[in-house]
């Protein structure tokens, strides 16, 4: 639980948030083996902070659309315990993998269970769950899309969150990897869906395009347990939130999730489209984008932010 509780100067915390970054602007490889992100400028920088009563306080490219990559685990999480609850945790895990995050290694060790549902493995079979909760195949992907697609305007307030569908095409052009991830666990018994259905559907809610003010605010349901507090809708269960935000907390940056932890101490999920959601318990959520990556595929000049925007607030689930 996060105990700081005095008023945070937000100008104050915005400049100093900006003087810590400046520095380091342009630093990190962008994800140049999606051809559609090699091209993103490096020497971009947003970030929104979105509170309980739906206000917003954001710095530098904040209104700028990103692509989110693997931030959208978190919502399609959500979206599947939503639809079928613990049944996901029969065919993916909750332990951290302190691995990379296309990791073939683990899946043959472990009979084709993936470690947790935010690596690609965990993440696919998850998809391939939450279609066949919509009748399976092209047709269920389609209809879990378009749903998830509306969570998000829902969500953010926002109609013009949408699916890139250039990055799509890049990423299935690219998407080697995760055929064979997709392809190994059908060897297990673990995809109940044509991995072409799935992988059509994980490559488009990967590619959606969102800015940091509206993924802020699509997410602030998961600071306050489950439950958007601007509109009162309950997204998911008080339990369920706790468990997903648990699960980001040790998993959401792949094998630098335990570096993440011990210098920002809030639970997160990094996207190698250079974003990273942060959420602070009972306070708000926090989103970022800085294309540059570090080798763990998190955003350099994010992890930078966040860090100072901590120590700037005390926010923290440490104290």
């Amino acid at each position: 639980m996060i105990i700081a509780d005095q008023p945070v100067d937000w100008a104050r915390a915005l400049e100093s948030i900006k003087t810590s970054v400046n520095p380091h602007i342009g630093s990190g490889k962008v994800a140049d083996y999606i051809p559609a992100l090699a091209c993103v400028d490096p020497n971009k920088f947003g970030l929104a902070v979105a509170l309980d009563r739906g206000d917003m306080h954001c710095l530098g490219d904040a209104d700028e659309s990103f692509s989110m990559q693997s931030i959208s685990k978190v919502f399609t999480l959500a979206l599947t315990l939503k639809q079928i609850g613990d049944e996901l945790w029969k065919r993916v895990g909750r332990e951290p993998s302190g691995s990379p995050f296309n990791s073939i290694v683990q899946l043959e060790a472990e009979q084709g269970i993936p470690r947790n549902p935010l690596i690609n493995a965990g993440a696919i079979v998850t998809t391939d769950h939450l279609i066949s909760a919509y009748g399976g195949g092209e047709t269920g992907a389609d209809q879990a899309m378009a749903d998830l697609l509306q969570l998000f305007h829902r969500l953010a307030d926002d109609d013009n969150i949408s699916i890139d569908r250039h990055v799509a095409k890049s990423e299935s052009d690219a998407g080697s990897r995760n055929r064979a991830l997709a392809h190994f666990m059908t060897s297990f018994a673990n995809m109940a869906n044509p991995v072409e259905a799935t992988l059509s559907a994980y490559f488009r809610h990967c590619s959606l395009a969102i800015s940091c003010r509206q993924l802020a605010r699509a997410a602030l349901f998961l600071a306050f347990d489950g439950t958007d507090p601007v509109t009162g809708e309950q997204i998911v269960t008080k339990k369920r939130c706790r468990r997903i935000l648990a699960v980001m907390m040790s998993s959401g940056h792949y094998d630098n999730s335990g570096d993440f932890a011990y210098r920002i101490g809030l639970p997160g999920k990094s996207g190698v489209g250079g974003g990273i959601l942060v959420v602070a318990p009972d306070h708000g959520t926090i989103a970022v984008w800085s294309p540059g990556l570090n080798r763990a595929g998190t955003s350099m000049v994010g992890s930078i932010a966040l860090e100072e925007l901590v120590r700037q607030t005390g926010w923290s689930v440490f104290g």
